[in-house]
């Protein structure tokens, strides 16, 4: 057994800088007895929160790095999957990778069969940390090589014993700590169009932008971080925990996203700042308003995806700004919000990159948008284009994933995959993915530029837009909408709506529309817009149609005579797509 040791900061009598490496920051916390993890707010017993000390933190974190590398076989990769929700042990083995100079790959419990070992090997994992709630999971899996470790059990606490009992009384500074270029993250994508990869995150890019974060929305150690997305995900371990790390903050944790249970956790917490992606943000919105909705120490939300529309209903309800933001587990691009940000605009460029936004067909910057006096865009079909940075980039790779790397990095540019426009003073507007651009009566429409429209209808509790195969040719949109508690949809008010709406192009109106009890949402609680598109007008739920400026329901009938139509037109297989 190899007797745990915890660094000190390099500031503190090693070779650099506190705070260059994730491993620094996590000794800066030796024998500091703040408060630095809590858990278990919410609990059926009505218990109070744990509270562990930020000493106590980087203790756990160094009696599992000192496991690690008595359990990691010679010569193997030293990486380890973790399968957990959030529960303490997710951020212990976090800090034990960064410790141990080991990658932490973040395992998607919502992934089954062969997709869930495919992430486990593709991404050569020796070791898979899980708790007995997700066992089944992993029942009748081929996992070669990989040795499991269940939190919480027999085992498991007598595998950690002779560790925590070795541990020393002081840090003491370790030979051949982890540098920056260490590998620490192995974090995947979505993967809803595919098999997801594998980003690579080192110690020196993250433990800067949790640095940058903490800078950017002023975080001291008074703050307490609330986590309550999953940590399998990048947005809560690179926008919610390292921040918190490098300010001195400690964070709390919500085993799983719960809107019923958000407000009592922040005012069980104490909590002032949290991340948000996906629907979550609508999810909030979509419960019970009470008569204490402001009465929390909540200052701050930050994440992707609430949409102009939903944030200014978070902040009349709740009091809280949302801060939108745009930059991606890879690294690649970056958008700040500073002042004088125009609404629906994300921000700028961040320092150091060279943002454009082009057509990825030809290369060629695309001309600054043109806004009429009612915010309408009026040159989209030129004026969107992928966004790309032209400059440095911190895109460090995919494990194992060269096609995927150089299509991201194509003619010495990084490709972000997203759509956006810029104003003539050069603010940034997202547009969508690329996979979100409808091509109609050969006009190039953005789906997040008609969303941000059907959002304000007042009916709608979530929105997503999406192309389907018009029958002779390009796209027709379409929209799926889940309406608020106690709502139906009126078609003639939905069209009285779009009439009335400024902004909303001649292209734009919703050829179809659905009307869904809840949208389909990937993992991380994003729009499952593959699931959509692949369903069109042909999948469940009521579908409306809109013919002339009304909407009537697509019947048995209708149906018939546009799959004529498409059969006509040598289309109807783009239905089966």
């Amino acid at each position: 057994m190899r007797t745990p040791t915890a660094p000190r900061a390099r500031g503190a009598g090693g070779t650099g800088p506190a705070g260059e490496t994730v491993a620094e920051l996590i000794a800066c916390q030796w024998g500091d007895h703040r408060p630095g993890l809590m858990y278990g707010a919410g609990a059926p017993d009505g218990a109070r929160p744990t509270v562990l000390s930020r000493h106590r933190t980087a203790q756990e974190a160094a009696v599992r790095a000192a496991l690690l590398a008595d359990l990691l076989p010679p010569g193997a990769e030293p990486h380890l999957g973790v399968l957990l929700d959030n529960t303490p042990e997710f951020p212990f083995w976090l800090g034990a990778a960064a410790l141990a100079g080991a990658a932490v790959a973040g395992i998607n419990p919502t992934r089954r069969g062969p997709e869930l070992a495919r992430d486990i090997l593709h991404t050569d994992c020796r070791i898979l940390v899980t708790e007995p709630a997700h066992l089944p999971l992993l029942r009748g899996l081929d996992l070669p090589g990989v040795r499991l470790l269940v939190t919480g059990s027999e085992e498991y606490e007598a595998l950690l014993a002779p560790y925590a009992a070795a541990v020393p009384g002081e840090a003491v500074v370790r030979a051949g700590a982890p540098g920056p270029g260490t590998r620490l993250l192995l974090y995947f994508t979505s993967g809803s169009t595919g098999a997801p990869k594998a980003a690579v995150c080192s110690q020196g890019r993250l433990a800067a932008a949790g640095a940058s974060l903490a800078r950017h929305f002023s975080v001291t150690p008074e703050d307490v971080h609330y986590v309550c997305m999953p940590l399998f995900h990048g947005n809560a371990v690179i926008a919610d925990w390292l921040p918190a790390l490098a300010a001195g903050a400690p964070v709390a944790l919500r085993r799983r996203f719960s809107a019923s249970a958000f407000l009592d956790d922040v005012r069980a917490y104490g909590a002032t700042y949290f991340t948000y992606v996906g629907r979550a943000v609508q999810y909030l919105l979509a419960t019970e308003p009470r008569p204490d909705d402001r009465e929390h120490p909540l200052r701050l939300g930050f994440g992707t995806e609430a949409g102009e529309v939903d944030a200014a209903r978070f902040a009349d309800r709740f009091g809280v700004r949302l801060v939108e933001g745009y930059g991606a587990t890879e690294g690649g691009a970056s958008v700040q919000r500073g002042p004088g940000t125009p609404p629906g605009a994300l921000g700028r460029a961040a320092p150091g990159d060279d943002l454009a936004v082009v057509d990825p067909e030809t290369g060629r910057e695309c001309p600054p948008a043109v806004l009429d006096g009612r915010g309408r865009l009026l040159n989209g079909d030129e004026a969107i284009g992928e966004l790309v940075n032209r400059g440095r980039s911190l895109f460090e790779g995919y494990w194992r994933n060269p096609a995927a790397e150089a299509a991201r990095t194509r003619d010495g540019w990084y490709w972000t995959g997203d759509l956006f426009f810029r104003d003539p003073q050069g603010f940034l507007y997202f547009a969508g993915r690329t996979d979100d651009r409808l091509r109609v009566d050969s006009e190039n429409l953005a789906a997040a530029v008609i969303e941000n429209v059907l959002a304000r209808w007042e009916a709608a509790a979530a929105v997503a837009v999406y192309a389907v195969p018009d029958e002779v040719a390009g796209d027709q949109v379409m929209a799926a909408l889940a309406l608020r508690g106690g709502a139906a949809f009126d078609p003639e008010a939905f069209a009285a709506f779009l009439a009335a709406q400024p902004d909303l192009g001649t292209k734009m109106a919703p050829r179809y529309v659905r009307v869904l009890d809840a949208l389909p949402v990937t993992a991380t609680n994003k729009i499952h817009r593959v699931a959509l598109r692949r369903a069109g007008f042909l999948g469940p739920g009521p579908v409306w149609h809109r013919s002339g400026g009304s909407y009537r329901p697509l019947d048995g009938k209708d149906l018939a005579a546009l799959l004529s139509a498409y059969e006509a037109q040598g289309r109807r297989e783009l239905l089966d797509r």
